[in-house]
């Protein structure tokens, strides 16, 4: 029997984590009615753009919540210091300590990519750009700041993606740990 939802927020979590799992191009509108428990038509109900909407949709949750959890803090956070520690916490825990990928990494990695630009390009450049801003209030220069950040972003996705091939979770976690130890 198909599920009753009331709206998009409903579909939104299982959206997500269908296109986590299975790139924009794996992601069916057949896997999708499975795994949201909805028909064709009360999909396009929701979202009558199609899997595109769709899509983004999902890549304007998680930007959200990476907003709002991650971003917004390095950018309040009156000590950077423990700003840039509750990023990594966050992100161990947001990763299920690396056993999950990262979404929008999925969509840049395939020709999703090209499909999205503006929202994975901007995903990655607020992160790197509030990361660094929290970094140089910590007292580094900008340049130092930013490079730091860029390779704090790089280091965690390039373990995300190491850890998933290998499926040893722990890869990332350690490699959460030199950087906690290395930027705070």
């Amino acid at each position: 029997m198909p599920r009753i939802a009331s709206g998009r927020p409903d579909v939104l979590p299982a959206l997500v984590e269908v296109f986590r799992e299975h790139g924009y191009e794996g992601a069916s509108l057949a896997l999708i009615s499975q795994r949201t428990g909805l028909g064709k038509g009360s999909l396009y109900n929701f979202f009558p753009g199609g899997k595109d909407e769709m899509a983004r949709a999902v890549l304007t949750e998680v930007g959200d919540w990476f907003e709002h959890t991650i971003f917004e803090p390095l950018r309040r956070c009156a000590d950077p210091q423990s700003g840039v520690a509750q990023m990594l916490d966050r992100v161990v825990d947001y990763f299920h300590s690396g056993r999950r990928a990262c979404l929008v990494g999925v969509f840049a990695l395939a020709s999703s990519r090209d499909r999205f630009p503006l929202e994975i390009n901007s995903y990655f450049r607020v992160w790197q750009s509030d990361l660094a801003t929290a970094l140089a209030r910590r007292g580094l220069d900008a340049d130092t700041a930013d490079a730091l950040a860029e390779e704090t972003i790089a280091t965690l996705q390039g373990a995300l993606v190491l850890a998933r091939a290998r499926d040893e979770p722990d890869i990332f976690l350690r490699a959460v740990a030199r950087l906690r130890a290395r930027l705070t």
